[in-house]
């Protein structure tokens, strides 16, 4: 089976034809501003450089910084009606109350209290007012807001409410698009409700960017099924994406990560993607990345759905190399990013940045050695010390044993690192440079259940974990995954003594293959 996999970056665009589990051509694309042009332009590169036709591609996987740029930016974002079941308590918290003044402003501003919500041990702290949530109705329809989303605490536990409210809001407003945080996050309500509104918040703008996608694949010739990638490392059919976008965010750093452990064969270790602008650093365990245990910071707001523990520090081949009034040389964070072709020393530009350090050092050969020439002898040697040091304190924080790991290096920008960080060996796989684009195109198909449970009325431990494996399954299955090639990455139950019944949260998470023509195009 033919696979097309596209990873738009913060500089490039990387694309790759893979066969089965060979890669048959990778190419790099500047990225545009506005992305989909980037993105058409590396899949006609790597068609036209593969020799493969166009009927014979089966899947294409994209993975996207569209959602994420759009919070960062604070671009594209609709106004979101944001309802929260809580009252008589919450009410000195409102929505949206720690989010930055100008994100705040641009998902709308407009925050509904309602009497409802539960208690940690699932009792009620008020019955819903299904009354207010008719007028809440009414509001949203004079303003005329196109998304809504509905939190209640401690829903985790008991989503009931959720429900309720959600389908008495649509009585009144049937086109509303509605997102219930019990979908999105877990227990703790601000990071929850912060998940559900930003999630919201991006609902139009999803529609429009996986209509766009599915437009130039067939603008190519292109008409089979695409899928974009999540941060989880597997993939999402495009009607799932247009549910969740948040779900994408940090999905570049993770196929990565996932292309890294594909062409090395190495299920654990740290993987280090240098990029033109950034180095993002994370852990495998399993072949998959390590999943963050605290609330992560997206644009500002703190939220607490499911997220690669990845972090990013400001060094990249357009990192530009300075010399502080003290004598020191630094590395970024300021970097000249997709414009380095046209501005770093090597390739005819006027600004000294990282990749003309390694190329004068003998380190690199792009561009053009003799116009690096210049650079004094302990500039260069002052950048890589600080780069070095940069790389070292990046790995270190990732390591939680002193085990030496495997250090992975990809991205285009890996003509920066060493041959060795401190005890640990580097290793640059071949297509070293595509990682990305790999990990899109080897992603897999998931299913996952995060539940509550209660132990009572003849439920076992081992029942309660059989029927989440199986509803697990049937959700990769029916997103389309191949039923044979299921297997599960991970399961987990923990008791909940705070709870009534005996309760447990299991957690279980199965992965497969890609279906042979399950699934279904957008």
């Amino acid at each position: 089976m033919y696979r097309l996999g596209i990873d738009v970056g913060g500089t490039n665009t990387d694309a790759v034809v893979m066969h089965d589990r060979d890669v048959l051509a990778g190419v790099k694309a500047a990225t545009t501003e506005d992305v989909t042009s980037g993105v058409l332009e590396a899949l006609e590169q790597v068609l036209a450089k593969s020799g493969v036709e166009r009927g014979k591609i089966a899947n294409v996987m994209i993975g996207t910084t569209h959602f994420t740029n759009a919070v960062i930016e604070r671009k594209h974002i609709s106004p979101v009606a944001a309802i929260r079941l809580g009252l008589p308590a919450t009410a000195c918290l409102p929505p949206m109350v720690d989010w930055p003044e100008d994100l705040r402003e641009a998902a709308g501003d407009l925050g509904y209290l309602v009497r409802g919500g539960y208690e940690f041990d699932g009792r009620e702290i008020a019955p819903l007012d299904e009354d207010e949530i008719d007028r809440i109705a009414e509001d949203i329809a004079a303003k005329k807001i196109g998304s809504a989303s509905i939190s209640s605490v401690f829903s985790p536990i008991n989503r009931k409410m959720e429900v309720a409210a959600r389908d008495r809001l649509l009585k009144k407003c049937p086109e509303l698009q509605v997102v219930l945080s019990s979908d999105i996050g877990r227990i703790g309500l601000l990071e929850r409700e912060s998940a559900a509104i930003m999630n919201a918040s991006l609902l139009a703008l999803s529609e429009r960017t996986v209509d766009a996608f599915g437009s130039a694949l067939k603008s190519t010739g292109l008409h089979c099924p695409f899928f974009i990638t999540q941060n989880d490392g597997t993939l999402m059919d495009a009607a799932m994406v247009k549910r969740f976008p948040v779900l994408t965010f940090a999905s570049g750093p993770t196929n990565s990560m996932r292309g890294a452990a594909f062409l090395t064969g190495i299920k654990n270790g740290i993987v280090v993607d240098i990029g033109g602008t950034t180095t993002d650093v994370g852990a495998l365990q399993h072949g998959f990345p390590r999943q963050a245990a605290t609330v992560v910071d997206i644009g500002g707001v703190r939220t607490n759905f499911r997220m690669p523990d990845v972090f990013s520090i400001g060094l990249g081949g357009g990192s530009l190399v300075r010399r502080g009034r003290d004598g020191a040389v630094t590395v970024g964070p300021q970097s000249v990013g997709y414009r380095i072709t046209k501005e770093a020393l090597v390739f005819g530009g006027e600004t000294l940045t990282a990749t003309d350090v390694a190329v004068a050092l003998g380190e690199a050969d792009i561009g053009d050695k003799s116009k690096v020439a210049g650079i004094e002898a302990d500039m260069a040697r002052g950048a890589r010390a600080a780069i070095t040091a940069m790389l070292e304190a990046a790995v270190e924080r990732s390591r939680i044993s002193p085990e030496p790991l495997p250090v992975i290096a990809v991205g285009g920008g890996s003509i920066l690192m060493p041959d060795r960080l401190g005890d640990l060996d580097v290793l640059r796989p071949e297509n070293f440079a595509v990682a990305n684009a790999v990990g899109a195109a080897i992603a897999q198909i998931s299913g996952e259940v995060d539940r509550i449970y209660s132990l009572e009325n003849g439920l076992t431990r081992e029942s309660c974990l059989k029927q989440a494996e199986e509803e697990a399954t049937k959700k990769a299955i029916g997103a389309g995954a191949s039923a044979a090639t299921i297997e599960v990455i991970e399961r987990e139950d923990v008791p909940l003594a705070y709870l009534p019944g005996n309760a447990t949260r299991i957690h279980v998470k199965v992965v497969g293959e890609m279906g042979g023509g399950d699934a279904v195009a957008a």
